[in-house]
């Protein structure tokens, strides 16, 4: 099959099985929860009253998703798959100290969205988990937070190879539009695991147990746009620039890979 590298067309790289499917659903639900836990405990609750919460559930994230990584690997994923995978994993890895996050400016995001748009949605989600804990071995980032970021990158990853297909330069604007949304919803979400034990005091900002769900997340978009949400639009911005700039070389690039190793057409 030819190398369509302009019309949208995508390799699946990682083929996701059945069951892989469900893993990922288990672990995007449990996902979802770890993340968004403030919203939904009671004031008694042990979560809401100590400050082990985050391990706790960073402990869980990390157990369910090597089984997940593991169950999407598994008959899906042949040689030259991985042998992908180890160069993007060590490109995006050496990427991410290049912005380390200063000012919000993140340089690896736009790989992430670009290669799971290239090899599809199953390589996205183990690319960026696996990018994710490669550059926190290289730049001493591993914590409690590692999870946390790891699944949220993976997700990034998996929904650019959800996207609808576009041609030219319409699969830019899509796949700059999704830069921009994933790149302020990764920040909130990982504010959202933090926030309860990051303000004390401040009431109009601090997280409240028990009350009302809505009452909790006014404070919490306070809280976001008074710390991060600066942080986040610079995160946005740099993606949609990086994807504007590169996106039609790279994919191109990914593409003429996928062809000459064969990948499966979804």
């Amino acid at each position: 099959m030819s190398d369509r590298s302009i019309d949208g067309s995508r390799r699946t790289a990682i083929e996701l099985r059945p069951r892989a499917v469900v893993a990922i659903a288990i672990i995007s639900i449990a996902g979802l929860f770890a993340f968004l836990w403030p919203l939904f405990v009671s004031p008694d609750s042990g979560l809401s009253n100590s400050g082990n919460a985050p391990l706790v559930f960073a402990a869980i994230l990390i157990g369910v998703l090597a089984v997940v990584l593991a169950e999407v690997s598994d008959g899906g994923l042949d040689t030259k798959a991985v042998a992908m995978l180890g160069v993007l994993s060590a490109v995006g890895a050496a990427l991410r100290p290049l912005g380390a996050g200063t000012a919000g400016m993140e340089t690896v995001f736009f790989l992430l969205i670009l290669s799971g748009r290239a090899f599809g949605p199953g390589f996205g989600f183990v690319l960026g988990a696996t990018t994710l804990a490669s550059s926190a071995l290289i730049t001493a980032g591993v914590g409690p937070w590692l999870p946390f970021q790891m699944l949220a990158a993976a997700w990034v990853g998996l929904g650019a190879g959800l996207l609808p297909r576009a041609r030219g330069a319409a699969e830019i604007v899509v796949l700059c539009a999704y830069g921009a949304v994933s790149g302020l919803l990764y920040g909130a979400a990982l504010n959202f695991s933090f926030w309860p034990f990051t303000v004390q005091g401040e009431q109009a900002l601090s997280f409240v147990a028990g009350a009302p769900i809505a009452q909790n997340l006014t404070r919490f978009l306070a809280f976001d746009l008074a710390t991060s949400l600066g942080w986040d639009l610079v995160r946005a911005m740099t993606n949609i620039v990086l994807i504007a700039v590169t996106g039609r070389p790279i994919l191109a690039a990914l593409r003429r890979a996928a062809r000459r190793a064969s990948f499966t057409s979804p």
